[in-house]
């Protein structure tokens, strides 16, 4: 059987200009199409082949990154529903703030949820249950054989019942030569683990997933998550020999090794158990698995699904045989974007390498297998999820192209549509030259208008009207000293930004909240700055908390003299930005350092590896204090 093409592209026609400008008629440089496979013989087949053109003495060149969001909208746009009530908490429960999520549709996984009623938490190793009203740790769950869970573990909340998502890094057989990159004694090795809780009652393990793939993102809608993971061949080559020729015959018998393995090899495992079974082992179906017309057979992205009402079971994966570290969604619609891989030698004779993303879409509607829709490709890098964004059909992005000087000085930043004709997706239209010189520090698309942040010395925040798709434009720069690294919409045309105050010579110089009116050209209305100071809602904008029913804004800052962590609390109101004041924790064995915050009714709860604090945020210019509540676990 041979392998079917379900969506080629053709090189396709788009709008080109400069900033602010339209554009002309252009063609698109790499044309991407991924390819299916009517059975398990070709996929085995072309696997092998794109594979062992890519091997080099020593193998692959190592096991698979440890990836996080990649980590990653207000009021609806931050996940919460009307009046900041998540949608399926019950009537009973109080107001309260959700997850700062990308889209309404696709809340996203973090170190701590809430449903009104409780609370649970990653800290000390250990799932902490609070109860929101009495304020007490009503229970503290330990992972099912391990003594805790890593620090980047993550979970997802729907009713009663709570995923946890974890990676581990266990050490893999003793290596039999040396790799480059590679500690002697032990390859790294990331295994994804999924862990179902029931809280209802005494809380209990209800089922448990795991995999030798490396955790990339999930997304959830309803009760529905979609997780994405990717996975590194798993062959086991020999040793090179230390001899005249080594290199070469290294080469040839690691091909040949690579064209006898396996289709395991490339396809992960996924061993399921559930309410007390014999585990199960699930695989991505061949008829499931597509590829790029150009690939490299040594990266496979799976999207899984799992269903948190009905418990672990298949996983109903998909796979995709590429990279991929970014993943957007909406509830409908997933993308997965990734930068294709450098050719393995590069030499004078080589043409110069273009860095692109490729764009893979999937569509997730109802609680079924996801279904691979379409494949497109735009110039530059992204530099996370706010660079995508779905409007009426179209996706937008924003990338940052760095050119071909190695100063990064011939850097350019632009803005692309691209539309879905069948199994494509076109660009159709494009804006560039914003940020020559620079590169993107935050984007945020809000209706038919677009913001981005570059910087390399000051911080010019573009807007680009975007209500015309096919002929983006730049309506207003606004510079300023410093830059944005997270925007956050508020009503009213503003917008928020977190980020450095700088120099001059664009050295950051501290923590530098803006606010922005962006009803017509951009102009700065507020700012609050704390010298010495970042935060991590910089780069995980989870650690942010925006409470529009009062204006109050919270995030964590540190000082970079060593100072202690704590939340920064802020109001926004019509007069600009005031401080409202800071909750600090107690220096903990772990350090005290705030992570997270969320509201319950007028509480402020701010969150620490060491325990919890509740702050009464009801007054209308400052916080007031509340109880302190410590987590044990490691």
């Amino acid at each position: 059987m041979r392998a079917r093409t379900i969506a080629p592209v053709a090189a396709a026609s788009l709008l080109a200009g400069c900033a602010g400008s339209p554009g002309s008629p252009a063609r698109s440089d790499s044309p991407v199409r991924l390819v299916a496979y009517d059975g398990c013989a070709p996929l085995l087949d072309g696997l092998r082949e794109a594979t062992a053109a890519r091997v080099g003495p020593y193998g692959l060149g190592g096991a698979v990154p440890l990836m996080r969001k990649g980590v990653l909208p207000e009021n609806r746009a931050e996940g919460a529903a009307p009046n900041g009530a998540t949608p399926d908490a019950p009537p009973q429960a109080p107001q309260h703030s959700a997850t700062n999520a990308h889209e309404p549709g696709a809340d996203e996984p973090d170190i701590v949820k809430t449903d009104g009623r409780r609370i649970v938490a990653l800290a000390r190793g250990r799932l902490q249950v609070i109860d929101a009203a009495s304020r007490k740790v009503l229970h503290t769950v330990s992972p099912p054989g391990e003594t805790a869970w890593t620090g980047d573990a993550q979970l997802l909340l729907s009713g009663d019942r709570v995923l946890v998502l974890s990676q581990r890094t266990p050490i893999g057989p003793l290596l039999r030569g040396p790799r480059p990159g590679i500690v002697p004694g032990g390859a790294l090795t990331p295994q994804t683990d999924l862990t179902l809780i029931d809280l209802a009652g005494t809380p209990k393990v209800v089922g448990t997933m795991t995999s030798g793939t490396a955790y990339v993102d999930a997304r959830q809608t309803g009760s529905v998550a979609r997780i994405v993971v990717r996975s590194t061949p798993d062959i086991d080559f020999p040793p090179p020999k230390e001899s005249a020729g080594s290199q070469d015959d290294a080469v040839r018998r690691n091909r040949e090794t690579v064209r006898k393995a396996p289709l395991d090899a490339w396809l992960p495992a996924f061993q399921v158990s559930a309410g007390g079974g014999p585990a199960k082992t699930f695989r991505t179906p061949c008829e499931q698995v597509s590829r790029p017309a150009s690939y490299t057979g040594t990266s496979m992205l799976t999207v899984l699904t799992v269903d948190l009402a009905r418990g672990l079971g298949d996983p109903s994966a998909i796979g995709v045989a590429a990279d991929g570290t970014t993943v957007y969604g909406n509830g409908s619609s997933l993308y997965v974007t990734g930068a294709p891989a450098r050719p393995l030698t590069i030499g004078r004779s080589a043409a110069p390498f273009q860095e692109s993303t490729d764009v893979y879409k999937f569509d997730v509607r109802g609680a079924g297998r996801p279904r691979y829709v379409a494949s497109g490709e735009v110039p530059g890098r992204l530099p996370d999820q706010y660079s995508l964004s779905e409007y009426g059909g179209d996706l937008r992005l924003a990338t940052t192209s760095t050119g071909k000087k190695p100063d990064g000085s011939a850097s350019q930043s632009s803005v692309f549509v691209l539309t879905q004709h069948g199994g494509r997706l076109d660009r159709i239209g494009r804006v560039d030259g914003l940020g020559k010189g620079e590169r993107l520090y935050a984007v945020r698309f809000i209706g038919t208008m677009a913001y981005a942040v570059t910087f390399r010395r000051i911080d010019p925040l573009y807007a680009v009207d975007l209500k015309d798709p096919r002929r983006p434009r730049v309506t207003g720069a606004l510079k300023i000293s410093g830059y944005s690294a997270y925007l956050h919409p508020l009503a009213d045309g503003r917008l928020l930004g977190i980020g450095q105050d700088a120099t001059s010579a664009g050295r950051p110089e501290g923590l530098q909240v803006s606010l922005f009116d962006v009803s017509g050209t951009p102009r700065r209305v507020g700012v609050h700055k704390l010298a010495g100071a970042t935060s991590e809602s910089e780069f995980e904008p989870h650690a942010f908390l925006y409470w529009a029913q009062s204006g109050l804004v919270v995030v964590p800052v540190t000082s970079r003299n060593g100072g202690r962590s704590e939340a920064l609390a802020l109001k926004i109101d019509r007069n600009g930005i005031r401080e409202a004041g800071t909750v600090r924790h107690p220096a903990g064995d772990l350090g005290g350092a705030v992570r997270r915050s969320v509201m319950v009714g007028t509480t402020l709860w701010t969150f620490s590896d060491d325990g919890a604090r509740t702050t009464d945020a009801s007054g209308a210019t400052a916080l007031r204090g509340g109880a302190w509540i410590p987590f044990t676990g490691a």
